[in-house]
């Protein structure tokens, strides 16, 4: 299957932004923001500090096929579709990028992000290394960050602390993330997610310097 995507939009080539407060700022066009890391990383928390900080950046929802985990809301947190449902959004179009990760299906529904950013936000897109590829292709101006962890072994602590998968399943994320971590070098900016003060300074420093 092949994904259609639009023309690269030149509206995201990047601006500079009038800050008026730590959690105020505004947008003088639209942009994407690509964010991109291994599983277990730590983009979550980085995201959430980031986005409490300057709640007018927008975050991407994406659509998965896996099951909604407690907690999770439909339509906020992602949108929780059948496979047929995705392989038909696939087919239509419909999607900006899509990859599939840990036997689900994950993507980005096109039509939201691209209204956000011509109506001139700064949208941020929360996806895997493939995803994050074919964005490239389309998006050329999109800033595109990797978040690395301090070593492998933290990382593998990491997951083993989440509690959520299996000594198997860890594995194949840890296996993955070796080919993710050798792909950093393609991104705009790689962030190392030690301590969480530095790394969040690292990635308002990306993000805001233009």
């Amino acid at each position: 299957m092949t994904v259609s995507t639009p023309a690269p939009l030149e509206t995201l080539s990047p601006e500079t932004l009038s800050l008026t407060t730590e959690t105020e700022f505004t947008p003088r066009r639209g942009r994407l923001i690509v964010f991109t890391g291994p599983s277990g990383v730590g983009k979550g928390t980085l995201l959430r500090a980031l986005r409490h900080r300057y709640p007018a950046l927008k975050l991407s929802v994406s659509a998965t096929t896996r099951s909604p985990r407690p907690g999770e809301v439909n339509g906020q947190d992602y949108f929780f579709v059948s496979r047929d449902e995705f392989r038909a959004m696939v087919e239509q179009g419909e999607l900006l990028e899509w990859a599939e990760f840990a036997g689900n299906l994950y993507g980005t529904p096109k039509t939201p992000v691209i209204k956000e950013i011509e109506a001139g936000q700064w949208v941020i897109l929360e996806i895997e290394l493939e995803g994050a590829r074919q964005v490239r292709e389309t998006f050329p101006h999109a800033l595109q960050l990797f978040v690395l962890p301090p070593s492998l072994e933290e990382l593998e602590s990491r997951i083993r602390l989440r509690g959520k998968d299996a000594d198997d399943a860890i594995a194949r994320r840890l296996q993955r993330a070796l080919v993710e971590i050798d792909a950093a070098s393609e991104f705009d900016e790689q962030i190392v997610n030690d301590d969480l003060e530095v790394a969040l300074q690292q990635l308002e420093n990306a993000i805001f310097k233009d």
